[in-house]
């Protein structure tokens, strides 16, 4: 899923070993997220009472990476619900954290100079299939894209958004694409990017040498975020150990870089969660197949 960035082939090489291990590769099926018709539309504010009680999926997540030590989720079990009401699809989704991360990447005050810091918020992504072969893992060798919602609580959900990205992962030889041994030797080619539009967010960069106080924010948000980039509603709300979030889209948003999610079709994807973490340190699920009601 999302966030994986560039490594040296050494430190990539191990890495593989261990996201290829033998319980890794153990085949498993998927696990099927029916996505009913809702007879009232949520509000899209953190707070789940709107879905009731029934019809929640427990979805397991494990580290991307066996034997990360710098993943910091571990194996939880989130609960997830989709709907759909009118033209819209919902997520709605909760997971245990002892602790809300609201810092990024923070301009803190050194040796008189600014530099950045290291907290990470934390981050939730949901992924969907849009073409190729799609496969749970993203150096699997084979060709395919996916539609990318990531959250992220102190960047994102500040201004009611999520982040929608894409991922595009091949064999085929891409400029300027990360590269990544597969687990039979061929090279795989990641390339991933934001949807076309105005940003949610951008990064600050503050004057490095005058003392403006001992830590700055390290992001600001947009004035204007417009396009495919800001097409997806979030917000999400920690509270007693556990974030609750909610999400939503139009089915069809009419962007070339959106997946299209059909009224009595299914579609594959995935859920991943970050604490303080990125890149390859999330826990993920396996391929969750997402069901979709015909529309009554």
């Amino acid at each position: 899923m999302t966030g994986m960035t560039h490594k040296p082939m050494k430190l990539l090489v191990l890495m593989i070993i261990a996201a290829f291990a033998p319980a890794a590769l153990a085949a498993s099926a998927a696990q099927v997220v029916p996505v009913p018709v809702l007879k009232d539309a949520p509000a899209v504010d953190g707070d789940l009472g709107e879905w009731g009680e029934g019809g929640w999926q427990t979805v397991t997540i494990n580290p991307a990476v066996e034997g990360d030590d710098q993943n910091r989720t571990g194996t939880l079990d989130v609960q997830l619900r989709l709907g759909v009401h009118g033209d819209r699809v919902y997520v709605a989704a909760r997971w245990a954290d002892d602790k809300e991360d609201l810092e990024y990447k923070p301009w803190e005050w050194s040796r008189n100079r600014y530099r950045r810091g290291k907290d990470r918020d934390d981050m939730f992504a949901i992924r969907f299939e849009m073409n190729g072969d799609y496969n749970r893992c993203m150096i699997a060798e084979v060709d395919y894209g996916v539609d990318v919602w990531l959250w992220s609580a102190g960047r994102s959900n500040r201004s009611g958004y999520a982040m929608d990205m894409w991922h595009s992962i091949g064999t085929g030889y891409v400029d300027g694409a990360a590269e990544y041994k597969g687990p039979t030797g061929k090279t795989v080619y990641i390339r991933k990017g934001s949807d076309d539009g105005d940003p949610i967010y951008v990064n600050t960069r503050p004057d490095m040498r005058t003392h403006q106080g001992d830590v700055l924010p390290g992001i600001e948000l947009a004035p204007s975020p417009s396009g495919s980039v800001a097409d997806v509603a979030a917000k999400g709300v920690w509270r007693d150990g556990f974030w609750h979030l909610e999400m939503s889209r139009k089915l069809d948003t009419g962007y070339a870089d959106d997946a299209v999610l059909r009224p009595g079709g299914t579609v594959n994807g995935a859920i991943a969660v970050f604490d303080r973490a990125f890149a390859e340190h999330k826990s993920v699920s396996g391929t969750l197949t997402f069901e979709f009601a015909a529309k009554p």
